[in-house]
């Protein structure tokens, strides 16, 4: 049974000598909130994991780098990000839409509060769930499965302006509905997903 740590600079020292306590302790309190931040981001379980393997591993090679006065909650939280965006640069060519969707992260990330974060997710997805049914079913197709509008179309026997109006109208209907501060996180979640 590991030690139960409560205190952030404790934590790090221990971290900083080397004992596994430490570091059991922080893939267990950590691992779960991490990965569901990081599937936020990514979309991607297989990419989801590899994040969260590289940043386990990098905090413990490089722990003599860490602070005591520095939260390592958030120096968690931003390592993901920062490897997300690594992963993401090297697999995309970035655009001026992709720069945007950065931004979002970056504010996110900068001012991230775990709870807070979740609260506005939830919002988003109770706002997906009241959506009428077909432009509900377009919406998730196409950020959620990943698909494309001409798959969609496909898929649904409509029209490619069909699915366009639907996702459009989706994205109307729920930016009405929630507050400027949780448009980041709808960036986040759904907003660009690029496509060949």
């Amino acid at each position: 049974m590991y030690k139960i740590y409560q205190d952030n600079a404790e934590l790090v020292k221990d971290l900083k000598n080397g004992r596994e306590n430490a570091y059991s302790f922080l893939i267990h309190t950590y691992h779960k909130k991490l990965f569901v931040y990081a599937l936020s981001l990514t979309n991607d379980q297989a990419m989801t994991q590899d994040i969260i393997q590289n940043v386990f591993l990098r905090t413990w090679e490089f722990r003599d780098n860490l602070k005591a006065d520095f939260s390592i909650k958030g120096f968690l939280y931003k390592s993901v990000y920062n490897e997300f965006i690594n992963q993401y640069h090297r697999n995309q060519s970035i655009s001026v839409l992709e720069k945007v969707y950065v931004e979002a992260i970056t504010e996110e990330v900068n001012d991230f509060n775990q709870e807070l974060f979740e609260k506005k997710m939830s919002l988003i997805n109770k706002e997906i769930e009241g959506l009428p049914s077909k432009c509900k079913q377009t919406f998730l197709l196409s950020k959620k499965e990943g698909l494309t509008n001409i798959e969609i179309a496909e898929y649904l026997n409509v029209s490619l302006k069909t699915v366009e109006a639907h996702i459009t109208k989706a994205y109307s209907i729920i930016r009405k509905r929630i507050t400027k501060k949780t448009h980041s996180v709808l960036f986040l979640l759904f907003g660009i997903r690029i496509t060949s």
